[in-house]
């Protein structure tokens, strides 16, 4: 395991000494930190192996892929046209999406869509990986369908179909991929991408298991925050795994009627360069953190639009993932399942990733971190490495 690198203003060297242990304990392969404070770098980390088969060292430069962290992006995407007068978040889509008023769906809103509001948790059918590049395809797709729920009645996690619902406000208004209109618009200058090219593909960090990296399972309780809250008591999370297991599933079918190739994971290159934009995006953790720094410092959206978009929006029982969430416009809110401890729950906002990255702002403290591990930690119950890292910014802001 090679040493931490990188710079830590003296005083957020708590949060090195975490990211020190975590990777001195085992509890990481390679991984990530970045955060701004005002405006100003304080934490800039990386250590670790990108690659554990060839033993290629992570980098300052080394991208990953961060999977669901992508839903902000796409989500800012689309607020950012909104800020131009592109759409109302209250008009029907049908206004500039004729063909998604099928089956009950005229009155969606754009609001709903961005919510997990919309009725269309998973695709009607299996997807293969190559199919899903095609975005106008897969909205198409999704127009065409019943939803599972009457718009705005309920919530649900869109695990992968947020991104072409999404997206396709961004398609309809802008005439661009996702993608295409981020590195555009605000990404020019940043190491991110919904969509990632081959160079950016060939010096990304793997994403890997224990199993994968011969590594010792002993240390999972300094990965996973499950107990820390009523929403990863053990009985609901013994109902998430039969929820996955069982194929007819609400939850099965979010996530596998499209998803990367079995043998390639959250690696495969296909739906990486595909540009998925709910989950394929791949970053560094100082661009992630710049990505936010921008949204609090209000460079890329309207303060305004921010706030309301970072606001709950909704909040109860998720009729995909199971256990409680709440959702704003695309990000998570202090009071979701992203696990944040306090005072982070009282202000931060942002999106988490399966395998354990996070992206969070903070406009009441003025901050912005980036987390980015390539060793999957435990999703659904929580990640402590995360935790304990954002737990000791705040205390450094103190």
């Amino acid at each position: 395991m090679s040493e931490v690198q990188g710079h830590c203003d003296p005083a957020f060297k708590a949060v090195r000494e975490v990211f020190e242990d975590n990777l001195a304990r085992g509890r990481e392969v390679g991984a990530a930190v970045a955060v701004h404070a005002a405006g100003r770098p304080v934490v800039d980390l990386w250590g670790g192996l990108a690659d554990h088969r060839t033993g290629r060292p992570w980098r300052h430069d080394t991208p990953c892929p961060v999977v669901s962290c992508a839903k902000a992006v796409t989500a800012t995407a689309a607020l950012l046209l909104l800020d131009r007068g592109a759409y109302e978040l209250d008009e029907s889509v049908v206004t500039w999406w004729p063909e998604y008023g099928a089956h009950g769906k005229e009155a969606t809103t754009p609001a709903q869509l961005l919510s997990h509001q919309a009725g269309l948790p998973a695709l009607g059918r299996r997807v293969p990986v190559d199919e899903a590049a095609d975005h106008g395809a897969m909205a198409a797709e999704l127009a065409r369908q019943v939803p599972e729920w009457e718009p705005g009645t309920a919530h649900g996690y869109h695990v992968v179909t947020f991104g072409w619902l999404a997206g396709e406000i961004v398609r309809r208004h802008a005439g661009s991929s996702v993608g295409t209109f981020i590195r555009r618009e605000f990404a020019r200058d940043l190491d991110l991408w919904i969509g990632a090219p081959p160079d950016v593909l060939a010096r990304a960090a793997r994403m890997t298991t224990e199993d994968e990296a011969g590594m010792t399972p002993g240390d999972a309780a300094g990965r996973s925050a499950a107990g820390r809250s009523a929403a990863y008591d053990p009985a609901v999370l013994a109902g998430l795994a039969v929820s996955l297991a069982d194929p007819g599933s609400t939850l099965n079918r979010a996530l596998y009627n499209v998803s990367p190739r079995e043998a390639e994971g959250f690696n495969d290159p296909v739906m990486l360069a595909g540009g998925w934009p709910a989950m394929s995006m791949v970053t560094t953790a100082p661009a992630l953190a710049a990505f936010y720094r921008d949204l609090v410092a209000g460079l890329i959206l309207r303060p305004a639009t921010l706030r309301e978009a970072t606001t709950r929006l909704v909040r109860g029982p998720d009729r995909v993932i199971v256990v409680d969430s709440a959702y704003g416009l695309g990000f998570q809110p202090a009071e979701s399942t992203f696990g944040r401890p306090l005072p982070a729950a009282a202000s931060a906002f942002g999106h988490s990733g399966a395998g354990g990255s996070i992206g969070l702002g903070d406009l009441e403290a003025e901050l912005a971190l980036a987390y980015v591990p390539n060793l999957m930690g435990h999703h659904f119950a929580g990640d402590r490495r995360a935790y304990h890292l954002v737990e000791a910014v705040y205390a450094a802001l103190a």
